[in-house]
C-alpha cells in the first residue's frame, strides 16, 4: 500500500529511501512503519524528499521520530530536500535541524561516507 509513496534502495554504505507525493496525516504512520522495517539494520539512512509535493506536521513529526531514533542508536542520517520544494519549506519553517538537511544526494551520500 505504501509503494506509491515510498520505495527503498542502497547509496554506498547508506539506506536510500526514496518519498514522493502528498505526506500527510493520512499516511504518516504507514510510511514510518515502512521505514522503520527497512532501515532497522542499517548503518546510515539517506531519506530523499524531492519529489515530495506536501508535507504537512504529521510527516515533519514521522521524520522528527525517524531521526530521534537513529539517533539513540548512533546511525547517522540526511534529509534530501534540493534548494526548493514542499519539503524544504515545510522543514524551514518548522525549524527542523538543518545540520540534517542536505540540497543534493550525491554530496549527502559523501557526508555519510558513501
Amino acid at each position: 500500500m505504501t509503494d506509491q509513496w515510498v520505495s527503498f534502495s542502497r547509496r554506498g554504505s547508506a539506506d536510500l529511501v526514496h518519498l514522493k507525493g502528498e505526506i500527510d496525516l493520512a499516511n504518516a504512520n504507514d510510511i514510518g512503519r515502512a521505514i522503520v522495517a527497512r532501515t532497522t539494520s542499517a548503518s546510515a539512512v539517506l531519506i530523499d524528499l524531492t519529489a515530495v509535493s506536501f508535507l504537512d506536521s504529521a510527516g515533519v513529526r514521522l521524520l522528527d521520530c525517524i531521526v530521534g531514533d537513529l539517533d539513540d542508536r548512533g546511525k547517522p542520517i540526511r534529509l534530501v530536500v534540493g534548494e526548493r520544494g514542499a519539503a524544504r519549506m515545510t522543514l524551514q519553517l518548522c525549524a527542523f535541524r538543518a545540520d540534517l538537511l542536505a540540497t543534493d544526494l550525491d554530496r549527502a551520500a559523501t557526508e555519510l561516507g558513501g
